[in-house]
């Protein structure tokens, strides 16, 4: 039987730990920006759906962290302000950029899982199960987000950039440290 190299598994959950963390803190921000001075309860109620999958996903991780005894990335804090400012930011720019947001972010996420869905092998059934599970959630909040109005058009393509970018740093640094 084929394994999986144990020290990719390691980088796979450390990293997708970070990733559902800094998901929560992203939607974290968004509804802060929604309590405080954005008046959208469709668009709150949406996002708090979007989030209770991602609280499902950073708690399997977190469990995986612990059983395998694997350390989290050392950005967790940084990660954490970040996403919390990037929630917070893209909303007050208007529903259009929140959305943007997520459905950057879940691009940049569905190319990560499909990744690590290659690579996985029977020897990982259950991790492989549980990412192909959240992939399929990740893209059903990126389809959301176009259905609630993101857009790459004129300086939205600049946002997208921004953030895909941004999301591919935090993936490869969170792999490794």
């Amino acid at each position: 039987m084929e394994k999986t190299d144990k020290n990719k598994v390691r980088e796979f959950i450390r990293v997708d730990h970070a990733g559902e963390r800094g998901a929560i803190k992203i939607y974290e921000g968004q509804l802060l920006a929604l309590n405080t001075f954005i008046n959208d309860d469709n668009l709150k109620k949406k996002i708090e759906e979007m989030k209770i999958h991602e609280k499902e996903h950073c708690d399997y991780f977190e469990n995986e962290i612990k059983k395998r005894n694997i350390e989290p990335t050392k950005f967790l804090p940084l990660w954490d302000i970040l996403g919390v400012a990037l929630g917070f930011g893209t909303t007050i720019l208007g529903k259009k950029a929140a959305m943007l947001c997520t459905a950057s972010v879940e691009e940049v996420i569905d190319e990560h899982y499909s990744n690590q869905i290659k690579e996985l092998k029977i020897d990982e059934k259950k991790l492989k199960e549980k990412i192909i599970k959240f992939r399929e959630d990740e893209l059903h909040h990126k389809n959301i987000a176009y259905e609630e109005g993101a857009t790459k058009k004129g300086m939205y393509a600049i946002l997208d950039k921004v953030i895909k970018t941004g999301s591919k740093i935090a993936i490869n640094i969170s792999e490794k440290i």
